[in-house]
């Protein structure tokens, strides 16, 4: 509730300051931008074509961890800007490693690059997977099945 305050606060200083119009044209297409991005890099942590689901009995923290979400291999450019957390796979595997360290953990660790590695190259395809096949064990387009 104070987050909202202060953002409440804040752009009601940019309207007065600047007024609507201006403030409108800056604050939503940054905001839309933001969100767009958000959404992207939560979907492809999290769906990709070899995503790892399992059922309850059969499920495993460290394999769910490393296997069900992805390694968002990004230019540097854009690793920092997004704080890293394309090293997604880590940050399910030990949740406590900070944003700003998860470079440095999967340096140490290079036996975990290969894990769920997505390109930015690649980042599209999985949007066209829709479906979870149990038989291949693997995300699918409608038209695959």
């Amino acid at each position: 509730m104070a987050t909202n305050a202060v953002t409440a606060m804040l752009l009601a200083a940019l309207v007065w300051q600047f007024g609507f119009a201006v403030t409108v044209l800056v604050f939503l297409p940054t905001l839309l931008f933001a969100a767009t991005a958000g959404v992207w890099l939560f979907y492809l942590q999290h769906q990709f074509e070899n995503a790892h689901w399992d059922v309850r009995g059969e499920w495993s923290f460290k394999e769910a961890a490393l296997h069900g979400s992805s390694y968002l291999d990004l230019p540097t450019p854009l690793r920092w800007f997004t704080g890293g957390i394309g090293i997604h796979h880590i940050h399910h595997l030990m949740s406590r490693i900070p944003f700003y360290r998860l470079h440095e953990a999967l340096g140490a660790h290079p036996e975990l690059a290969n894990v769920n590695r997505i390109t930015l190259r690649r980042t599209f395809r999985p949007f066209l997977l829709a479906l979870w096949d149990e038989d291949q064990r693997k995300m699918v387009r409608f038209r695959d099945i």
